[in-house]
């Protein structure tokens, strides 16, 4: 996989991805990660990417000629699968989105920033609007940062156990059950039983179970669904 991030801060982007398991994908050769930084496709002389919004009104948007530019140059190239905008009113990311958006080739990922985008970009460039959740940052590099985390890790190669990321939380509708580790007594607080029995079609068992009476309990949305 390739993902190209088209963001006005590449800086803040990096960190998240010299460590952990992103570091190690990336290493690994399992995806490969490049930043592009907006002003350098700016023919402004102050390098200037965003201006006054049509009609007045407080903040700054960012300009379409820049953004054209940069994604014109990716695509002569390669061929991208999508061309992912982070913005609050996109789609909610979710596992079923991230499991979808891990099985691509290429994607390029746009970070928006003051205002956001000039709607042009959204109308004529963009393929996939994804938001995490209902609240504004100031940009959208954190949002590609996690966005990204969530579909490197379910890269095959990545997790040293593959089969982890098939429990995980959200993969069935389900909230992923209890889990426990050594020392099975600590100040009296004991692990269940049945997990250190032994018979693991009981101990499977018992999760299916675990992880249907906690998503009743917390997010009962999730059974609808």
């Amino acid at each position: 996989m390739r993902i190209d991030i088209i963001t006005l801060f590449p800086e803040l982007l990096k960190s998240p991805f010299e460590v952990s398991i992103v570091k190690r994908a990336i290493e690994g050769k399992k995806v490969n990660v490049f930043f592009h930084n907006l002003r350098y496709y700016t023919t402004t002389k102050y390098k200037q990417v965003d201006d006054a919004p049509f009609g007045g009104g407080a903040g700054m948007v960012m300009m379409i000629e820049p953004i054209d530019k940069c994604i014109s140059k990716l695509r002569e190239d390669r061929k991208y699968d999508d061309i992912i905008y982070m913005t609050p009113d996109g789609k909610q990311l979710n596992q079923k989105i991230s499991n979808e958006c891990s099985l691509k080739e290429n994607i390029i990922i746009l970070c928006g920033h003051y205002k956001g985008v000039d709607q042009r970009v959204r109308d004529h460039f963009i393929t996939r609007e994804i938001s995490i959740g209902d609240f504004v940052l100031s940009g959208g590099e954190l949002a590609a940062a996690v966005f990204c985390d969530s579909i490197i890790r379910l890269i095959p190669g990545v997790l040293g156990d593959e089969s982890s990321a098939l429990s995980d939380s959200y993969q069935d509708n389900l909230l992923a059950p209890p889990i426990y580790t050594r020392p099975a007594n600590y100040k009296g607080w004991e692990v269940p039983p049945i997990l250190t029995s032994g018979n693991m079609p009981k101990v499977e068992q018992w999760r299916e179970e675990q992880a249907f009476k906690r998503t009743k309990r917390l997010r009962p949305d999730l059974l609808n669904d």
